[in-house]
């Protein structure tokens, strides 16, 4: 029997190096190894001059890429992206882990559903004890959020915006196509990005019974920042309005405009 391939590369950004990060590394690298059917390569984008010591699966093409400029999570994803070279790519955060279905699956649905540019796993929130918090990408499963069960559409989005990207399986094309992720949206940057997807038809849907964990609110984290003040990062409640509102007017440009938050000018009410 033919070695069934995915089709599919693994991103992995990782922001810096000590022994907490490569205990969380270690687990994720873990939970690629653990698939049935495995990605064809693992991109590590790290800052320029970062040492990370990775063994891939057997089988398992490694690179890894150096980030001289932005080495925030938006500059490091889309930099990984640019050395992609499969039709589809998905996102490990260096603290998650995917379920061990995760990559058999997906290939299996993204030959089912060939029109679909992004495949959302149900994403199990835990503490960093390992502890269950939440679902996440699961309320567009619920009818009156979309018009065409388990896809995720316009009308999903302007009703419910908490969506999750990591572990999502991504055409790597179509995130090209509308300009990637953007650096200059604080927050709601995943929001944002869906908003265009959809203002560009592209095609997205949660996939039942598939699991991506997700350590969530880790100390030092990017939300975890934005939502305790870390290193100045804290957004109060009028700035993530702020951001959210941002979002749907920038969904429209593919260029990232560098927008700037500015309390006094804000049309915030």
């Amino acid at each position: 029997m033919s070695e069934i391939k995915t089709n599919t590369t693994v991103i992995l950004p990782i922001h810096k190096m000590d022994e907490t990060v490569a205990s969380y590394l270690d687990k994720a690298i873990k939970s690629i190894e653990q698939q049935k059917v495995k990605p064809e390569e693992i991109i590590v984008v790290t800052p320029t001059g970062l040492k990370v010591d990775i063994v891939a699966p057997e089988g398992v093409k490694l690179t890894m890429v150096e980030n001289g400029g932005e080495t925030d999570f938006c500059s490091q994803v889309n930099l990984g992206v640019q050395s992609v070279t499969t039709d589809y790519f998905s996102i490990l955060e260096f603290d998650d882990e995917y379920a061990k279905i995760w990559f058999d699956n997906t290939t299996k649905y993204i030959k089912a559903y060939d029109e679909v540019d992004v495949f959302l796993p149900i994403v199990l929130d835990v503490s960093v004890e390992g502890k269950f918090l939440h679902f996440t990408n699961e309320p567009v499963w619920a009818k009156e959020f979309s018009d065409k069960l388990g896809f995720l559409d316009n009308d999903a989005l302007l009703n419910f915006p908490n969506f999750q990207l990591s572990g999502a399986v991504i055409r790597t094309e179509a995130f090209k196509t509308v300009g990637g992720f953007k650096p200059s949206i604080k927050l709601h940057f995943i929001y944002e990005f869906l908003l265009r997807m959809s203002y560009y038809d592209k095609k997205m849907m949660t996939l039942p019974k598939l699991g991506y964990k997700k350590t969530n609110m880790r100390p030092d984290s990017l939300f975890f920042n934005y939502y305790n003040g870390v290193a100045g990062e804290k957004i109060d409640s009028v700035e993530a309005r702020f951001w959210f509102n941002t979002s749907r007017k920038e969904c429209y440009f593919k260029n990232d405009r560098n927008i700037k938050f500015d309390r006094e000018t804000s049309f915030i009410q």
